[in-house]
């Protein structure tokens, strides 16, 4: 991993005057501070100069309290700390950083939509989250905004990119797949079968989640916080309950930290070794996918054991835990845990011996780390393509800082790196399972968070299964929220799956689609 910033030399590049520091938290390697739209520019330069990217930017209606929307930049290297949150006040334009930070053009051309703000000098303006049929000078974030029934096909097709040249084919996949995945429009450009060019077009199921968190009561809204991607129910619920912990200046007990830190492993578990059966399945390995399939039933049902629930849902609360995993044998769990865990690793090493699954995996779907890097890739993706980040180690929650993390990282970023990563994961999930078990004290799993601060943010990271998830969340008048933005691994990483199939041969699309394994709907807010 490489070197990582001091605070210090961050807090001299954040300088003075236009960009003046508001805040400085030494323990969390933190820095807030307020910055003039015009100064932007120049404020980004300075941080990438000492190693800080553009990680995400959320937007909010602000104007019934300070007349202006309100741009938030979240600064931090790949390590995510130190870190530095920049607030702007905009009224209908804002410097775009595009040419700067592959992310932030993803983020800009999401809130030109649906805030109808301009990023001004964006060098791809088309529309991303919202499709042609939505009516023109309707952007739905805005506070005022109300529903509209005039949603209509005009027939305007999306401006694709197109690849001319003797021999060039088109084929168009999707949105609707054979199968139940989500709507997803794949768009190639082919050589015979060789791929010289994907855009992918996702959106098809945006639907409005961060609206709903204006509108749900509080007390539900972790229920939608679990439900913004069905296999990372844990990880969305957590990031929304430490930023309302947050904003009611409350601390989860111990013993809650504790198991946060085993459901959330439970989670990562499960849905590594489906993806590892997955990936099996598409190179044909019928005995691999059969025997993954048949251990991730076992540890759902274990999940249904000591949750209630297949998929984790209800055991995450703001202010700790609830739910069955109070009265539950956790050491009796970390055992099953154990031996299922001991079958999958002898499972894959089986199917890793196999010199036709190797031959489908390695050297597929190649990400090389220099793209990843550009690309501002995150999580496992990026691990297996030479990116040593992980905010378990390098920014914990929960009891994770009391935990040995070690962090597996390949450099060939293709299919097979993918897939060992997951491997790798999934046996150190089951030691960090036993661990929490092990040494969660005993006592309360709950505590009253209390009210909210009016008007306060609070910024909330969790290292999900596929990468880290972001939770900002703004505070409104009577114990409501009212702005929350959420990053799911997903939105970082969907581009950067159209320069790892280049060069690839169309059969193997399916093969590098799994290895990422991005979700639709935590994309399509």
């Amino acid at each position: 991993m490489s070197p990582r910033p001091t605070l210090d030399v961050v807090a001299h590049a954040v300088g003075d005057g236009a960009t003046a520091a508001i805040a400085i938290d030494s323990a969390a390697g933190a820095i807030e501070c307020r910055l003039r739209a015009d100064a932007l520019v120049a404020f980004a330069d300075r941080l990438a100069g000492v190693g800080l990217e553009v990680q995400w930017i959320a937007a909010a209606d602000t104007r019934a309290t300070s007349g202006h929307f309100t741009l938030v930049y979240h600064f931090a290297p790949p390590s995510h700390r130190p870190a530095v949150t920049a607030s702007v006040d905009v009224d209908d334009a804002f410097p775009s950083l595009a040419t700067r930070s592959f992310a932030a053009s993803r983020f800009e051309r999401e809130i030109q939509y649906l805030f109808g703000l301009v990023a001004s000098g964006h060098p791809d303006p088309r529309r991303l989250a919202l499709h042609q049929f939505w009516p023109a000078g309707y952007h739905p974030l805005r506070r005022d905004a109300v529903p509209r029934t005039d949603v209509v096909d005009d027939g305007r097709p999306f401006p694709f990119r197109r690849v001319e040249g003797p021999g060039i084919f088109e084929i168009t996949v999707g949105p609707v797949h054979a199968g139940i995945i989500e709507p997803g429009h794949f768009r190639f450009s082919v050589e015979g079968e060789t791929i010289v060019n994907l855009e992918t077009r996702l959106g098809f199921v945006h639907k409005g989640t961060e609206k709903l968190f204006e509108q749900l009561p509080l007390a539900r809204a972790p229920e939608l916080a679990e439900r913004i991607s069905g296999d990372t129910s844990v990880a969305h619920a957590l990031a929304l309950c430490q930023a309302l912990e947050i904003l009611a200046g409350v601390r989860p007990p111990e013993r809650a930290a504790w198991l946060r830190v085993l459901l959330l492993e439970l989670e990562r578990l499960y849905n590594h070794v489906g993806d590892v059966g997955m990936i099996l399945n598409d190179t044909g390995y019928a005995f691999g996918h059969a025997h993954c399939f048949r251990l991730r039933e076992r540890l759902l049902r274990l999940n249904a054991r000591l949750t209630g629930h297949r998929l984790l849902r209800g055991a995450i609360v703001a202010g700790g835990v609830a739910g069955p995993i109070a009265s539950a044998d956790l050491e009796h769990a970390a055992r099953e845990v154990d031996r299922i865990v001991d079958e999958f690793l002898e499972v894959a090493r089986l199917s890793l011996d196999n010199t036709m699954v190797l031959e489908r995996l390695q050297g597929t779907g190649r990400l090389t780390t220099r793209t990843a890097r550009e690309m501002q890739v995150v999580g496992l993706v990026g691990r297996a393509s030479g990116i040593d980040a992980d905010a378990r180690r390098d920014a914990p929650f929960a009891a994770y800082e009391l935990l040995p993390i070690q962090v597996p990282v390949y450099d060939t970023g293709d299919v097979w790196a993918r897939t060992i990563v997951r491997i790798d994961e999934a046996r150190q999930s089951a030691a960090l399972i036993a661990a929490a078990a092990r040494r969660a004290p005993a006592g309360p799993l709950f505590a009253e968070t209390g009210p909210l601060r009016p008007g306060a943010y609070a910024v909330s990271l969790v290292e999900g299964w596929r990468g880290p998830i972001w939770h900002w969340a703004l505070a409104g008048d009577g114990d409501s929220l009212t702005r929350v933005k959420i990053v799911d691994a997903s939105f970082r990483n969907w581009a950067a799956l159209e320069y790892a199939v280049l060069n690839n041969i169309v059969p193997d699309f399916p093969l590098c689609n799994k290895s990422f394994n991005l979700s639709y709907s935590g994309n399509d807010l």
